[in-house]
């Protein structure tokens, strides 16, 4: 710690769920983004069963975020320790816990502790910091409530697909086309509209229409961490459909002798409330699955097979 003042907070909430689902939720850090509204994505960069370090981008007040954390997990204690090796600016420090806390067989008690520091102690810094920390804190312990809540129904509601194209040219041409989403409302079809922004390098905040089948047109608002070394893309919806609570994707490319095989994945958390409201009194879990996978497949393969012609017009002959 440093000479600044310690901050400390404690949020929790009671779960009509089994400790031992809530902790299961909250060890998988890797699946936050499709659990917790605020995370964006989350890099798992070590783990030996029970210490791991995770690279983790989020929003905080408006913003994107990103800082290294260390976790030490102990499964018999249900409890989960986390610090911030560095933090994100105003932070000049922040850690805290994770305690699941049974309540009989089938519920339980969620404790979320914080403690931090902010660099110089700045009135207006600490306030921002103390509004960030409980609004995420608030929508975390929501999130989590709902989702174990629904834990019996939670191999039904979340999903996870992916559709790949093989392309015959340069890795590089795909992953300009991936990655300058600023040109596709000319070049995409289903995309009627995109505004986006790069807060800063590898970071893009974008706003898309994006057409339907049957014409119609929905709104998404997405934030996208870009690996060009890596060539991948990772997103989160930011604002979804109605039948999705929770939607992660990536955009990845592996090269190979014959040119490259790039790979659209998507996984979902299914809103089952509005369900009927949008396909109908007599749709189910299984309808809305099968909506969700060919609405998402069928637009994801689109853009695909449009970066393979990108790449393919744009690939060097071959010689004879």
């Amino acid at each position: 710690m440093s000479a600044e003042r310690v901050h400390r907070t404690t949020h929790e909430v009671t779960i009509d769920a089994p400790a031992g689902v809530v902790y299961g939720l909250l060890a998988d850090a890797t699946a936050w983004p499709l659990y917790f509204t605020p995370n964006v994505h989350v890099e798992r960069l070590e783990f030996d069963g029970t210490r791991e370090r995770l690279r983790m981008w989020a929003t905080a007040n408006g913003q994107v975020k990103s800082w290294v954390s260390r976790r030490t997990l102990d499964p018999v204690e249900r409890r989960i320790d986390f610090r911030q090796e560095v933090p994100a600016s105003p932070l000049e420090s922040m850690g805290g816990s994770w305690t699941v806390e049974p309540r009989g067989a089938s519920a339980c008690r969620l404790v979320l502790l914080h403690d931090y520091t902010v660099a110089g102690d700045a009135a207006e810094d600490v306030a921002w910091v103390e509004r960030a920390t409980d609004s995420n804190s608030r929508t975390e312990l929501a999130n989590i409530k709902k989702l174990a809540e629904d834990w019996e129904r939670l191999d039904e509601l979340v999903m996870s697909f992916e559709d790949s194209v093989h392309v015959d040219g340069p890795a590089e041409h795909v992953y300009a086309f991936l990655h300058h989403v600023r040109d596709w409302p000319e070049l995409v079809p289903h995309v009627s509209r995109l505004d986006v922004t790069e807060p800063e390098p590898g970071v893009q905040v974008m706003s898309m229409d994006t057409l339907t089948a049957d014409g119609s047109a929905h709104t998404t608002e997405s934030v996208r961490i870009c690996f060009p070394h890596a060539r991948r893309i990772v997103y989160k919806q930011t604002a979804t459909p109605l039948l999705m609570s929770a939607h992660t994707g990536e955009w990845s490319l592996v090269e190979d002798a014959g040119g490259v095989t790039v790979t659209a994945q998507h996984s979902v958390v299914l809103r089952a409330e509005n369900i009927a409201r949008v396909l109908g009194a007599e749709a189910g879990v299984a309808e809305c699955r099968r909506y969700v996978r060919e609405a998402l497949g069928r637009n994801s393969t689109a853009t695909l097979n449009l970066a393979k012609a990108h790449a393919e017009s744009h690939a060097a002959p071959r010689a004879a």
